[in-house]
């Protein structure tokens, strides 16, 4: 058994942020119903694909049925009623105002079924002075500080190399549905959720935040650098780069023993954390001196031995393929129907007794037309109907 099993979820999405919400939701078991329009959403035209087929459709849409439904259409709108009837949550993007055209927005929904959880994730939230606008995960990134942050000390602003406003959003807009799951265990009553890519990446600079509340002074690019510890950065190695956190004294006169340079741990000007902070670039030289003469595998074993923090800056093909990440069952194999072997990342979060799992791809494009619809009381007859006016 999978913790949400027997969960429904009906999945009015696109792109990735509330995708990826919803595959957190099937990973760990819930029933997810992706609905698309007949023409497929444009994630499944996405640039990166095999045999067609796109690849971050594939990854954000694995463990899920999926039906094609017109909602521009009466009959398509039915569908999606008939839906909400038999499910707990129901999850959208759309932009805003586009829901409630479509008669798929809370208002809408919730007198069909006040048990459900409906869930909308959106560039700013649902209300505020930009809560009319699209957004997207640059967009938020920008906003919120993020890219204020990012990149090199002297270099112009840069946003993270992942879509951190999108995929926080998803975890978030996961983690208030859970919530409002256990507050109607309570209640017997479903509740609005709103979270949007704006917020989500406000709540991940927690500590960048609370730099500028303490100190009144706004947080800078360092590259890899930690604001508050040294050495806590990347350095470099003769064959490449590797991670370092000696981010306490007593890190710092391990990490130094372990490179053979007891007497940087000596150095008045490396004496204490505010000290080395203050001399951040001579000491990353004094390091570089000596590790930059050195392959990037013997420096890890010995920091590794010595009980000091580090770890390779990999390229995805050594991340993927690493021991560890494999050992965590982190990469998994799939058989897709169209673009056949591929493979997923797996499931990040280990639950003990109702474990979550990835064993199945993304649905081909209305794949799961008949079974759902037979489900919902739909006749053959009636779904050849539906079929032969284009409303699935």
């Amino acid at each position: 058994m999978r913790a949400l099993a027997g969960l429904r979820v009906v999945d009015v999405t696109q792109a990735m942020a509330a995708p990826f919400c919803t595959m957190n939701l099937a990973d760990m078991g819930a029933d997810v119903i992706k609905v698309e329009p007949p023409g497929g959403e444009d994630m499944r035209r996405g640039s990166a694909s095999k045999n067609g087929h796109s690849g971050t459709f594939l990854t954000m849409n694995r463990s899920k049925r999926g039906i094609t439904v017109d909602l521009k259409r009466p009959a398509g709108v039915e569908i999606i009623h008939r839906l909400v009837k038999t499910a707990d949550v129901f999850v959208q993007n759309y932009r805003p105002g586009a829901a409630r055209r479509l008669r798929v927005d809370w208002d809408e929904l919730r007198p069909i079924n006040p048990r459900l959880i409906y869930c909308s994730i959106s560039g700013f939230g649902a209300t505020g002075p930009y809560a009319h606008r699209g957004g997207y995960d640059l967009i938020a990134q920008g906003m919120s500080g993020i890219m204020s942050v990012t990149g090199d000390e002297d270099g112009p602003p840069a946003k993270a190399g992942l879509p951190v406003s999108d995929l926080s959003a998803g975890l978030f807009g996961a983690y208030g549905i859970l919530c409002a799951l256990e507050a109607r265990e309570r209640t017997g009553q479903g509740q609005f959720v709103d979270t949007s890519l704006l917020e989500a990446a406000l709540a991940l600079t927690v500590w960048e935040s609370t730099e500028y509340w303490v100190t009144g002074r706004a947080p800078r690019r360092l590259g890899s650098a930690h604001r508050l510890a040294a050495p806590y950065q990347a350095l470099r190695a003769s064959d490449g780069w590797f991670t370092v956190g000696a981010n306490n004294d007593k890190l710092f006169t391990a990490f130094c023993r372990a490179i053979e340079r007891p007497e940087l741990a000596r150095d008045s000007r490396f004496a204490g954390s505010r000290e080395r902070m203050r001399h951040r670039a001579a000491l990353i030289a004094e390091i570089e001196k000596t590790t930059t003469g050195g392959r990037r595998r013997h420096w890890l074993e010995r920091l590794d031995a010595a009980g000091v923090p580090a770890g390779a800056i990999n390229t995805y093909p050594e991340a993927l393929g690493d021991a560890h990440t494999l050992a965590r069952d982190m990469v998994v194999d799939l058989v897709h129907p169209g673009a056949g072997d591929i493979k997923a990342l797996g499931v990040p979060v280990k639950l003990s007794d109702t474990p979550g799992g990835v064993d199945r791809a993304a649905p081909m494009l209305g794949q799961d037309n008949a079974a759902i619809l037979t489900e919902l009381g739909y006749t053959e007859a009636e779904q050849r109907a539906l079929k032969s006016d284009g409303i699935i």
